[in-house]
């Protein structure tokens, strides 16, 4: 697990009251739902939860990349000085690429497949630091050595289809790391790479953020994942995000009936201990569409109440600097489902 964070320094990103909803055929769409959170720098921040819950969202909603049938809305979206909501699309162009990148799930999908790796490389250096060509070239063939990619200069003639999976996202990291951004989002980044390739590039995201000071929002659903990277991280489900600290504290004391439904979830590696059924969350994610009133995730609670069916359910702040949205008090929320009285 990372090492703690430097809670001294004040939040590169901070995100207060952040929506993002869509207009569909049914009504609308509220993807994501009032959310909070702020990253330091240096800090890596994991965003975990199943399909649909609203990571994607969240990531397109911070880059301002968002389809347009899409709603943002903030009380406060603050990177780096510079207030997202209010900045035109020209100023945010040129803050993307430069100080704010983003490592995109399918490198396959977001390389474009008629261009060179080096054209598509060189391009990002162009734009933000206004360089000769050869100049470009020389970052992006130094960046492809970064990232662990022999002989650079013959695979910036390549084009994508030309390269593995695991060279495709090396490539996507190289890219983004071109103009040393102060904060990186990567939005599943080993998505449909083998184990091994996996454990590499998470390897070399931590060697990178060390090398270039760089915080890192991680956007995934394996906690492995989180557990070797996070420092702080943040759990979301149905479009909010219910529980809130640091990566230690939410592996070893998680209070939110989704996050310890998660866990529960994680094969064990001990092969002392005696085997165990693997757990599961019963049921579906609840429609996002319309009114939303109570706890999104009652419907698959072995703790529902009647006062998680209807309101609004308020943030408990505990005083590590945790939070959690629940009924439950934080002595309960560990109990044992049948030692809970239901009304």
């Amino acid at each position: 697990m990372a090492a703690p964070d430097n809670i001294d320094a004040p939040p590169i990103l901070t995100v207060e009251g952040m929506s993002v909803d869509l207009k569909v055929p049914s009504g609308m769409l509220h993807a994501v739902n009032k959310i909070d959170f702020s990253v330091r720098p240096g800090q890596t921040f994991c965003i975990v939860g199943e399909s649909g819950c609203g990571k994607t969202m969240t990531s397109l909603a911070l880059m301002r990349l968002l389809p347009r049938s899409a709603k943002l809305s903030a009380t406060r979206l603050n990177f780096d000085g510079h207030d997202l909501l209010s900045l035109s699309d020209h100023a945010m162009a040129e803050l993307r690429g430069d100080r704010l990148g983003m490592i995109f799930q399918d490198p396959m999908t977001s390389l474009n497949p008629v261009y060179t790796i080096g054209n598509q490389m060189e391009e990002v250096y162009l734009r933000h630091r206004k360089s000769g060509r050869r100049e470009a070239r020389e970052r992006a063939e130094f960046m492809l050595q970064r990232v662990g990619i022999m002989s650079p200069a013959l695979r910036l003639k390549q084009f994508p289809h030309q390269l593995s999976g695991g060279l495709r996202q090396r490539v996507m990291i190289a890219m983004t790391l071109m103009c040393e951004p102060r904060l990186v989002i990567a939005d599943e980044p080993t998505t449909a790479l083998d184990v091994t390739v996996q454990v590499q590039i998470l390897q070399l995201l931590t060697k990178l953020q060390e090398e270039f000071g760089m915080a890192i929002i991680l956007i995934t659903h394996n906690l492995g994942i989180v557990a070797r990277m996070a420092d702080r991280l943040a759990v979301m489900y149905a479009g909010k995000i219910v529980e809130t600290g640091s990566a230690l504290d939410v592996f070893t004391q998680p209070h939110h009936p989704y996050t310890q439904g998660l866990l529960r979830c994680m094969p064990t590696h001990d092969h002392g201990a005696p085997a165990t059924r693997l757990g599961s969350i019963p049921g579906i994610v609840p429609s996002l569409v319309g009114d939303i009133r109570g706890c999104g995730f009652a419907n698959r609670c072995d703790y529902v109440r009647d006062a998680c069916r209807t309101g609004d359910i308020a943030l408990r702040e505990l005083p590590d600097g945790a939070a959690y949205r629940c009924v439950i008090p934080p002595d309960e929320a560990l109990a044992r489902p049948a030692e809970l009285a239901t009304p």
